[in-house]
């Protein structure tokens, strides 16, 4: 094809795949996943890879994706952040929003934390449930005063006039600086109890580790998965 040829479609798929196979690759710079030393439970192996992630100067190293699925819109996704750690998941959100609606329908999630830069990858399953009341009001409380504007003045994911909104947040607003401890009643704090917990580790190469944990009672089955 002469230089002044135009690209055809066929031309465009086969640069975007070139480009693609030579995208630059995870060089993790972490401990390795060895699957004959991890611990007997996923969540410590979980934490110790979160810590390496903040200790490593990931971005949002506390950001997942979680994945919901009802009957009436199917599978859906969107990133949110982990509040905390225990035995269980913990994120915040309100019960009627659209992952909220899900949930409360169909409490089977999927969690996707990811940190590229490390080469390292988690998949969660588990079921979600709503936690106790005062730990959704300290969510709400320590959270900046124009995100809890935002929370009251809207519900989340509508659709909504530009004028009418600030209208509403100027309202929202005014409630908290005469209410500042306001709680909304659909805030809530979700709980994701783990059924199955996989890691995934990259290599310099094009090697991958991967090991699962499943549920099993009151233990967990571990074991390790081809790439």
């Amino acid at each position: 094809m002469s230089p002044d040829a135009p690209e055809t479609a066929a031309d465009a798929v086969a640069s975007l795949r070139d480009r693609l196979r030579e995208a630059a690759r995870p060089e993790p710079d972490v401990s390795p996943l060895d699957p004959e030393r991890v611990p007997d439970e996923p969540l410590a192996l979980f934490r110790s890879w979160l810590d390496e992630a903040i200790d490593g100067d990931v971005v949002q190293p506390h950001a997942f994706v979680l994945a919901t699925t009802s009957t009436a819109s199917g599978p859906t996704a969107r990133t949110v952040l982990l509040k905390d750690l225990d035995e269980a998941f913990w994120f915040a959100s309100s019960v009627e929003s659209p992952k909220g609606v899900q949930m409360t329908e169909d409490d089977r999630v999927a969690l996707t934390f990811t940190w590229e830069a490390q080469g390292r990858q988690v998949r969660v399953l588990g079921t979600a449930s709503a936690g106790p009341r005062d730990v959704a009001e300290a969510d709400f409380l320590h959270r900046h005063p124009d995100t809890r504007a935002a929370a009251i003045a809207v519900p989340q994911s509508a659709e909504f006039d530009p004028d009418e909104a600030d209208a509403a947040l100027r309202a929202a607003r005014t409630r908290l600086d005469a209410d500042p401890d306001l709680v909304p009643a659909d805030w809530t704090a979700w709980r994701v109890d783990p059924v199955s917990v996989e890691f995934w580790q990259a290599s310099t190469g094009r090697d991958q580790v991967r090991v699962r944990y499943e549920r099993v009672g009151d233990d967990w089955r571990r074991a390790s998965l081809w790439p």
